[in-house]
């Protein structure tokens, strides 16, 4: 696993998309704290990581693209499916990889937060609440776009893909609040990403919310590693 880590850590700075990704990352990050906090003159960057969460929604996708469907396009899958290794250790590999590069540029938050510190008194349960809310997602989104490669041998394909899904899990409670059927309605609201996410966003640490986004996001794990698997004895 870690030798996979190492490789696709490695190849994100070997090519534009890890610098891009966290040029993005701080540039609206930093666009978003000027306009909520700085230019307001408010201490509550809550807003700001709001916008980052639709923002990583729509750019997560990038760093999620190639890690199975280049392996699949050029046939390189093969080779690691055949490795002495197994299939969730090689599926954590490029799960953490892109994790890391997402971390690295969600880490730039906190610094908001000292910023503001020197000047005026800060609520950090907030903002450490909004900080772990945004990782908890982000494992999400990494997880759910590295399922979404595996399913393609297209950049392109997967990245829309992902963006879809994440969207969707976005949006599950508004869906769930126009489906008559109060059943399935409640059923959905269980599954809300959004309303779990507001929850740490004012500063609520429920162990649940953590189990509910560490679940999502093995799910999405599970189910890559079982894509693998139906092609390694394909």
């Amino acid at each position: 696993m870690t030798a996979i880590l190492k490789r696709e850590f490695s190849a994100y700075f070997k090519s534009p998309i890890g610098y891009v990704f966290i040029a993005v990352s701080f540039l609206f990050s930093g666009a978003f704290f000027w306009l909520f906090a700085l230019s307001v003159g408010s201490t509550d960057i809550s807003y700001v990581f709001l916008g980052m969460f639709y923002v990583y929604m729509i750019f997560v996708p990038v760093l999620t693209m190639r890690l199975m469907a280049d392996e699949n396009k050029l046939r390189t899958d093969q080779l690691l499916l055949t490795a002495p290794l197994g299939l969730m250790r090689l599926v954590m590999g490029k799960f953490l990889s892109a994790y890391v590069v997402f971390l690295i540029g969600d880490l730039v938050m906190l610094l908001y937060g000292v910023v503001l510190s020197f000047v005026a008194t800060v609520n950090w349960i907030l903002i450490f609440g909004n900080f772990v809310a945004l990782a908890l997602i982000g494992a999400v989104f990494v997880s759910a776009g590295l399922f979404v490669s595996s399913l393609t041998e297209s950049q392109m394909v997967a990245a829309i893909g992902s963006i879809a899904v994440n969207v969707a899990l976005a949006l599950i409670n508004i869906i769930a609040s126009v489906i008559p059927v109060k059943l399935i309605s409640d059923i959905l609201k269980t599954l809300s990403v959004f309303d779990r996410y507001n929850e740490f966003t004012t500063g609520i640490f429920s162990l649940n919310g953590v189990i509910f986004f560490l679940s999502m996001a093995f799910i999405f794990l599970f189910l890559t590693v079982r894509v693998l698997e139906r092609r390694r004895w394909a």
